[in-house]
């Protein structure tokens, strides 16, 4: 069925020297040569690739549609070393559309989205046939002058007093100043509107074509939807499971999925429930709960005079039911429909009370799958930046053929990070994600804290044990309440009716 995927990532030169055209000719499968570096990039070996195309906006030159021109103009537009070079969306395809359907589709979006708003758009579209078919679009970060020339990502504003005078720095060297982005591509607000957009144009695409499914780029939360989401399995536990091979994470999402199925089964037998309660009160007028009782009473006490009341109910039930007012201290009927409504309530507590519980586990959990990659990983970031210091060191050392020395040091720099790029890719990512964690309490010199993690795992996860015993225990005890509901308003409409010949006969007299 149609799922919902858009992740949006930043192509930069950086300290691991990343490239535009690297990136475009991987995703294309094709042959290009960088001329910023001298590198040459061949992916024609590749497989899966089914549609590639580029789409530029009114002001980009004509020239442009030949990939590996407009990202080598990229790459000498942007002169420095740490230059973002490209935006990289990537979309899941409906699998319930044709290949032609979803070129369509991607089209129609990217058109709107981003070619209207000025950016060239490289789109090419996978699939392995391994029910995955998805599309990857590199983007251009700066816009285009009217004349066809590349644009200003941002300009310098001054920084005025009240006079409406320049106002110096605290070296009173150079005037305070502040850059202006020139666009609103990297405003916070586009990443949801972008995201909403696929969603509303998969959705339309899917109806034109008579679909049922439909996808909804909100969390369950923002949705209102009592689900609890399942963790992100990661390269390698996707592969492992893939094979068979069961793995801890692929059996917290396997225990998240029967947890929600009986959330929806719970929630359905509670709507019907109350369905039914609602219809009774509208079509019986019960007596009080206190008649009721004094009814069983009298029948008990005459057991053989009315054997039709005797199939109603025997006299465990009876007790059952006796007990549970009782207990729960029921002087009425309108009592017993306020107790069924407060266990419901208060199922529903619990389950606000686990949200922030399983929201926490599910951050420790990336804590220590990010921990993971970081340690496990280190190994290839550090050669790599090994090999990348040694570029660095010959070409500062210049002399008699170090030119050529530097290329080969450069590609074999590039070579290793094309080799490792996953591993090298998911380090930095672990990385940055440490850093924004730990924030001052990161140390690249000792492990992350995955014991006190690990610890904080286990108290949540016995919390939560103690939590769903209690959400299993009411959810025994709104069955029984249930039941005695059926039970009470079932006595009371056999007693309406062995009441009526008796009145009939009383009206004879």
């Amino acid at each position: 069925m149609a799922i919902y995927h858009l992740s949006i990532k930043i192509v930069s030169r950086g300290k691991s020297g990343r490239s535009a055209v690297a990136a475009a000719a991987y995703r294309a499968a094709e042959k290009i040569k960088n001329e910023y570096d001298g590198i040459t990039h061949d992916y024609t070996r590749k497989g899966g690739v089914v549609h590639t195309a580029i789409l530029l906006p009114e002001n980009a030159p004509p020239e442009y549609k030949d990939r590996a021109v407009l990202w080598n103009a990229v790459e000498k537009v942007e002169k420095a070393k740490n230059s973002q070079l490209a935006r990289e969306i990537e979309l899941a395809l409906p699998v319930e559309l044709t290949r032609e359907q979803n070129i369509f589709l991607v089209y129609e979006y990217v058109k709107k989205h981003f070619v209207s708003a000025g950016m060239c758009a490289d789109i090419c579209i996978h699939d392995n046939k391994d029910g995955n078919p998805h599309a990857h679009i590199l983007l251009t970060m700066r816009p285009f002058n009217e004349d066809k020339t590349w644009g200003d990502k941002q300009k310098k504003e001054y920084i005025l007093n009240e006079q409406g005078e320049k106002i110096y720095d605290k070296n009173k060297r150079s005037y305070k100043c502040k850059s202006i982005p020139t666009t609103d591509w990297n405003e916070q607000t586009k990443a949801e509107e972008w995201r909403q957009g696929w969603a509303e144009y998969v959705n339309g695409v899917l109806e034109h074509n008579g679909h049922a499914e439909r996808i909804d780029h909100r969390s369950y939360e923002r949705q209102g939807i009592d689900q609890i989401p399942t963790i992100h399995l990661g390269v390698t536990a996707s592969q492992m499971e893939k094979r068979g091979i069961r793995t801890e994470r692929g059996d917290i999402n396997r225990a998240i999925e029967v947890n929600n199925q009986q959330l929806r089964q719970l929630k359905a037998r509670i709507v019907k429930l109350q369905s039914w309660l609602n219809e009774e009160m509208q079509n019986a007028d019960p007596p009080s709960l206190a008649d009721l009782l004094q009814s069983i009473f009298d029948r008990k006490a005459q057991a053989g005079k009315s054997s039709t009341s005797q199939s109603i109910y025997n006299i465990k039930d009876a007790a059952n039911m006796i007990n549970f007012i009782t207990r729960n201290k029921i002087a009425d009927m309108a009592g017993l429909d306020e107790c069924f409504a407060n266990m419901i309530g208060k199922q529903q507590d619990i389950r606000e009370e686990l949200k922030p519980i399983d929201r926490r586990l599910k951050t420790l959990d990336e804590h220590i799958q990010q921990s993971g990659s970081y340690k496990g990983f280190r190994k290839f970031k550090t050669q790599y930046e090994k090999l990348y210091t040694q570029y660095e060191a010959i070409k500062k050392a210049g002399g008699f053929g170090s030119e050529r020395k530097a290329q080969k040091a450069l590609a074999a720099a590039n070579d290793y990070y094309e080799t490792y790029r996953n591993e090298i890719t998911m380090y930095d990512k672990a990385e940055k994600y440490l850093r924004d964690v730990l924030q001052e309490r990161f140390d690249p010199k000792k492990s992350p804290p995955i014991k006190m993690w690990q610890s904080e795992i286990q108290k949540l996860t016995a919390e939560r044990g103690k939590l769903n015993q209690r959400y299993y225990a009411l959810r025994e005890e709104v069955k029984e309440a249930e039941q005695i509901r059926k039970s009470v308003y079932s006595i009371m409409r056999q007693e309406q009716r062995e009441q009526q010949p008796r009145r009939a006969q009383d009206i004879d007299r």
